[in-house]
């Protein structure tokens, strides 16, 4: 495990003031960040859920009676470290609007219907190679308020929890393709578009299963030249 953390790769990740996403305004610092290294017990302190992942978390078309509405899709990858190998045991966790757009939360008021068969979480843990897979459906866009005729593009959000409970990282996943990208300020608080471009999955094809469901790839790096834009950074 390493112990040490390239700071250059903190400019993958999007600015806390981003000001065409209203909500950073008033809750990004107004001073410079302190840096704080991790210490050893940190590092390899209590980590948080790995041993109450269940057989078929990772699942979220068999939580109801039924099978959920919308479009059946498998989502997988791997996660990785900056030099490209894999990183074992890692609890990922996702949550994700349903396919008409809409969250099973009491703010969500989106004028979209709910559906009984889909909860929008999953969880499992990556394997020995860090290799992790999901069978989910694919969300719809929703408004969101930010601005005149706003809307945010499909994606799911993702968790990884490493090591310990403090080393959570959060990102979103994005479908190829969405024609509300140039219109997201979100999407393009990224201001590389390089790191941008990763946040977006690749369709599939390989590992798409026919006459049952759509595949898209989506490697998570943690961290270094290559990271993937997270929200925590």
């Amino acid at each position: 495990m390493t112990l040490s953390y390239p700071l250059q790769s903190l400019t993958a990740h999007p600015p806390r003031l981003s000001p065409g996403y209203k909500s950073t305004v008033k809750r990004s610092p107004t001073k410079p960040l302190i840096p704080m290294r991790h210490t050893l017990s940190e590092l390899t302190g209590p980590v948080y859920g790995h041993e109450t992942v269940r057989e078929n978390d990772h699942d979220l078309t068999l939580q109801g009676k039924g099978e959920p509405l919308g479009e059946r899709i498998i989502v997988h990858g791997h996660v990785l470290d900056e030099d490209g190998r894999g990183v074992p045991n890692a609890l990922v966790e996702l949550w994700q609007a349903n396919a008409c757009g809409r969250y099973i939360h009491v703010v969500d008021q989106h004028p979209a219907p709910l559906d009984p068969n889909f909860t929008g979480a999953g969880r499992t843990q990556s394997d020995g190679e860090g290799y992790y897979r999901f069978i989910t459906i694919k969300p719809g866009a929703y408004p969101w308020g930010n601005h005149h005729n706003a809307w945010r593009p499909a994606h799911i959000h993702f968790s990884v929890f490493g090591h310990s409970f403090v080393s959570r990282l959060v990102t979103q996943m994005y479908f190829p393709g969405d024609p509300l990208f140039p219109f997201d300020p979100i999407f393009n608080s990224v201001t590389d578009e390089k790191a941008r471009m990763r946040m977006v999955s690749d369709f599939d094809l390989e590992n798409t299963k026919p006459d049952w469901a759509l595949c898209y790839r989506f490697n998570i790096v943690l961290r270094g030249r290559n990271a993937t834009p997270m929200e925590t950074k």
